[in-house]
């Protein structure tokens, strides 16, 4: 009986540590809120500094959350072509993205709250990929061909799904940027590692589907 007030203080301190700050509070509510949300770019010093940091969870349950979920898909709309965005693209360092889904009839838009990856395939593809916070600039990544992913919606329901091809290529993308990842890092870091490329994908014809 004595572990549970532990217990209890333990999860309190967790709710509490979801909870947005006051300056993320004033940033999702600047303006029209059925607008969009500029997206922060890496040739903004401070705005570089926010795409770098690491997100923490978001309260699904908290109406600001609501709020930052819709202009984040205005964001997204406001572009040319973009396939997906993250929370710290609009200065929100909070895990919640948007992916449009190419595995689904009408490649419907989804948004997905503290998103996590499980489980990836060993198998990977290789394919180009920009972003919308950095300008100009585009490479060809690996990325795993399948994953499994879990997240919760705006009620807190939770679920579990298998995503593969270009759209898990987006997952990928995205939850990176949660923990601070850009691509243009990415390429840099790659060039300091030995890399072998996966048999299997050199034998097959997987190359074929390229983002």
């Amino acid at each position: 009986m004595k572990k549970l007030p532990i217990l209890l203080i333990f999860f309190i301190g967790l709710l509490n540590a979801q909870k947005l700050t006051s300056n993320e509070i004033s940033i999702i509510n600047q303006g029209d809120v059925n607008t969009a949300l500029p997206i922060y770019q890496t040739t903004d010093a401070s705005q570089h500094k926010t795409l770098l940091n690491i997100s923490s969870e978001a309260d699904p349950h908290d109406p600001n959350t609501a709020v930052l979920v819709k202009r984040m898909k205005e964001s997204l709309l406001s572009t040319d072509g973009g396939v997906g965005i993250a929370a710290p693209q609009v200065g929100i360092n909070r895990k919640i993205i948007w992916v449009q889904r190419f595995d689904k009839e009408g490649t419907p838009l989804e948004y997905f709250i503290n998103p996590v990856i499980v489980w990836r395939s060993d198998l990977q593809n290789l394919g180009p990929e920009g972003d919308l916070s950095i300008p100009e600039f585009r490479d060809q990544f690996y990325r795993s061909k399948v994953i499994q992913l879990e997240y919760v919606d705006l009620k807190g329901q939770k679920y579990s799904e298998i995503v593969e091809g270009f759209t898990a290529v987006i997952f990928q993308h995205e939850i990176d940027h949660l923990f601070g990842i850009l691509i243009s890092d990415k390429k840099e870091k790659e060039k300091n590692d030995s890399y072998k490329k996966v048999d299997a994908y050199q034998k097959s014809d997987l190359n074929k589907d390229r983002r």
